[in-house]
């Protein structure tokens, strides 16, 4: 039996990295998969393909979760094609990091915009239909550095502590339309990203991480399985960390 079958998910951000993680196991756990893409076009038709081998329905959008109005055209366009979005993932995000002194004030509005805005726009987008089916999971990927905060990533760390603000709140006005809303704290997990860092960095870091390794996307879309299936429908309004115990 697979854990997520005939359900539909709205992943952002999934050509790469976790997202891409997320899409891969959600598709093995028999989930349609409608998923956003910001630059490219041939990297999502790949996707769609591979995804489309689990026997499941895949489709890429090219969208700007950012942008208030392009999220409600993708919530229609996602509708119309699928039917239901019964799961959304906010994964999109970006970093712009440098010391507070450093920070110029577009890459604080930025980060924000990207990481913290796009949350609220695409669960703005997916609240009415969720409601009327009277079920769906709304699940946003904060990180352990939204939690602890992190020097030269303020701007990074205020916009994933504010995706815990948001979704606690969320899990409050919805729980009763069976809706629920909760987060994922990953810690340091290895994708292309942490790929251009310097081993000796990397090797501190997973020195400090008590189960001695980086995360895998894998790690991450386990959680996501969980929190989007029915195994977790007494759950709502929490943030899992998924950090080897960081």
């Amino acid at each position: 039996m697979k854990l997520l079958e005939n359900k539909t998910a709205l992943i952002t951000g999934a050509t790469r990295g976790i997202g891409k993680g997320i899409a891969q196991t959600f598709a093995k756990q028999g989930a349609n998969v409608a998923f956003t893409f910001s630059s490219s076009l041939e990297v999502a038709k790949e996707l769609e393909k591979e995804l489309m081998t689990y026997g499941i329905k895949a489709k890429g959008y090219q969208s700007n979760a950012a942008n208030y109005e392009a999220a409600q055209e993708l919530a229609a366009d996602v509708l119309k094609e699928f039917g239901t979005i019964d799961i959304l993932v906010n994964n999109a995000g970006i970093t712009k990091d440098n010391l507070l002194m450093r920070i110029s004030e577009e890459d604080f509005d930025t980060v924000i915009e990207v990481n913290l805005k796009s949350v609220f726009n695409l669960t703005k987008a997916v609240i009415r239909p969720m409601m009327k089916q009277r079920s769906g999971s709304i699940i946003n990927m904060s990180s352990v550095v939204g939690l602890k905060g992190n020097a030269g990533q303020a701007n990074y760390a205020a916009s994933k502590a504010g995706i815990i603000g948001f979704s606690k709140s969320v899990a409050l006005e919805l729980g009763s339309r069976n809706i629920r809303s909760n987060v994922i704290a990953p810690g340091f997990i290895e994708t292309e990203m942490t790929a251009n860092l310097p081993e000796e960095t990397v090797k501190l870091w997973r020195d400090a991480i008590p189960l001695k390794r980086g995360g895998t996307p894998e790690d991450i879309a386990n959680a996501c399985v969980f929190l989007a299936s029915e195994m977790s429908s007494y759950i709502t309004g929490q943030t899992l960390s998924v950090d080897g115990g960081m």
